[in-house]
């Protein structure tokens, strides 16, 4: 009886039967669903956990504005002026005098344990200085690590002694017979006008918690496509992944020689989970932060949620990608850390890429974060042009696509060499 044409088994590899992606699309997806339903913790991650995670993040943030930040203060002259600085200091909105140290050793102990954030020191002979026209000293101490607080407190302190020192000197010279009006304008003779263009409250919910839940989502999508891929080479079932997408029926211990568009198929069907997932919690975040929050952004929440979508995708694709370039589930997970946990540190959200070193801008500019997130600041805070944001656009989703397309080439040659799968 003469054998039916077909590969041999004693071949290399065996080729997978033809097939339409959409077939091979349907068929991976429900593995790996079926995959996530036998293996809860893994469907956590790219669920509730993310949710949660997001949750945790808008919390942190959910106040805004900084406010009642606790100081302390040390009266050395106990006079009437210096009893109206602490009561002006205690109505500023962003501090709140916790503590009435008697020296300054007490108040050095009240910041070194974290009660408070910086002391305000007002010198002997403070308000003596001022009746007779010379200069009465206020020091403000403050612990510089806190680059955040310490700006806020630093910024409140100084707008309140400069209002008393205005007061004081208008008194003055009312007294001396000099007009009111006439006093105003000569008190402040250039008077400076700063206009917050964008973020005017200074809201850092709008600012911090908007910026890194891309970034949170950004480490779990990439986690998420290295460990989907990387957990078929390292348990050496790439075969049966193959498999059973496109339905060959060939030993799953053994090679699969496959074409490039199943290839393409089964790895899109096996990365729409963690996708589907991930892009819910980011579209649900970003929906909630802005008209959640009562806040309507000037530019176009929609091209924002398109974008943060093909992010999650290029994500997700770049964690693909390392597992099947090391075939190690390890040093892809490693990988994993090493390009999107420093990405916010290197985005210019915290630090200028202006002021970097050459390297580190480069190094910044090669991380797909820093473009997204450019892009979301031009269009939730700046209300930039949607043509001035089309090339960070275009990016995201063509990113996404080439790397997909070097995902399935990756796939087609571990595929053919069983011998190499197994690696930890």
């Amino acid at each position: 009886m003469s054998a039916a044409a077909g590969p041999s088994p004693h071949t290399g590899g065996k080729s997978a039967k033809r097939e339409v992606p959409s077939g091979v699309f349907r068929r991976a997806a429900g593995r790996e669903a079926a995959w996530l339903r036998r293996h809860p913790r893994e469907l956590a991650m790219i669920s509730w956990v993310p949710l949660l995670a997001v949750l945790l993040l808008w919390w942190m943030f959910s106040a805004g504005i900084p406010t009642r930040l606790p100081i302390a203060i040390v009266d050395d002259d106990h006079s009437a002026l210096s009893r109206q600085l602490a009561r002006m200091l205690e109505a500023a909105p962003g501090l709140r005098i916790a503590r009435r140290d008697a020296s300054l050793a007490e108040a050095r102990a009240g910041m070194e344990r974290g009660d408070i954030y910086a002391v305000v020191a007002i010198e002997r002979d403070f308000s003596r200085d001022i009746k007779r026209g010379a200069s009465g000293h206020v020091t403000l101490y403050h612990n510089a690590q806190f680059y955040t607080v310490s700006g806020l407190v630093l910024r409140d302190v100084q707008t309140v002694a400069m209002t008393l020192s205005a007061g004081v000197e208008m008194a003055a010279r009312i007294r001396r017979g000099e007009p009111a009006q006439a006093v105003a304008v000569s008190s402040e003779p250039i008077r400076p006008s700063s206009l917050a263009l964008f973020n005017p409250s200074l809201n850092y919910e709008q600012f911090l918690a908007a910026a890194l839940i891309p970034a949170l989502l950004h480490i779990l999508g990439m986690t998420a496509g290295a460990w989907a891929v990387g957990r078929e080479i390292r348990d050496r079932t790439v075969g049966a992944w193959l498999a059973a997408a496109t339905g060959a029926g060939t030993d799953p211990a053994g090679g699969v020689c496959i074409a490039a568009g199943p290839a393409l198929a089964a790895l899109a069907g096996k990365l729409a989970w963690p996708w589907a997932g991930l892009s819910a919690v980011g579209l649900a975040a970003l929906l909630w932060l802005t008209w959640g929050r009562g806040w309507h952004p000037p530019g176009s929440l929609p091209w924002v949620a398109v974008a943060l979508a093909a992010f999650i995708a290029l994500s997700i694709t770049m964690g693909a990608v390392a597992a099947l370039a090391t075939r190690s589930l390890r040093t892809a997970l490693s990988l994993a850390g090493v390009v999107t946990a420093p990405a916010f540190a290197f985005s210019g959200m915290g630090f200028p890429l202006a002021a970097m070193p050459a390297g580190a801008r480069a190094w910044a500019l090669a991380l797909p974060y820093t473009h997204y997130i450019r892009l979301q600041v031009e269009q939730l805070q700046m209300g930039a042009p949607l043509g001035h944001s089309l090339p960070t656009f275009v990016l995201m989703p063509v990113g996404a696509v080439l790397l997909a397309l070097a995902a399935a080439w990756l796939l087609r040659g571990v595929a053919a060499e069983p011998a190499r799968w197994g690696g930890r």
